[in-house]
């Protein structure tokens, strides 16, 4: 399954309501997530704020434009907007930028651990 990569900015003085939100994700929008298809979706947020989120998708963009006709979505993005820096006004969802993997490493095959 494609792995994907990204980044945003989040306002450092929101880092600690930013994570705390995270921690009691409405279960709708856990739902959606799921039926879209993003799949081992994590957020890592250093201390500056640079947000690293990681996620499996069969594809990213269909999953995306999943996301965005779910009404759930439109609510989750609306709150979470306030808390991230350079977006230009639209919605966080679509405002991350796309990291390019450059290494990843595969577990052996049972062929080569032989």
């Amino acid at each position: 399954m494609p792995r994907y990569c990204f980044c945003l900015r989040v306002k450092p003085d929101r880092k600690a309501e930013y994570a705390q939100r995270h921690r009691a994700v409405w279960p709708e929008m856990r739902q959606a997530l799921l039926d879209t298809g993003w799949r081992n979706y994590s957020l890592f947020l250093r201390e500056d704020g640079l947000l690293i989120g990681y996620v499996e998708a069969d594809d990213l963009d269909a999953a995306q434009a999943a996301m965005a006709k779910t009404e759930v979505n439109a609510r989750w993005q609306a709150e979470m907007a306030e808390f991230f820096t350079g977006l230009d006004g639209g919605p966080p969802d679509e405002g991350f930028q796309l990291l390019e993997e450059v290494f990843h490493l595969e577990p052996p095959t049972v062929a080569e651990g032989q």
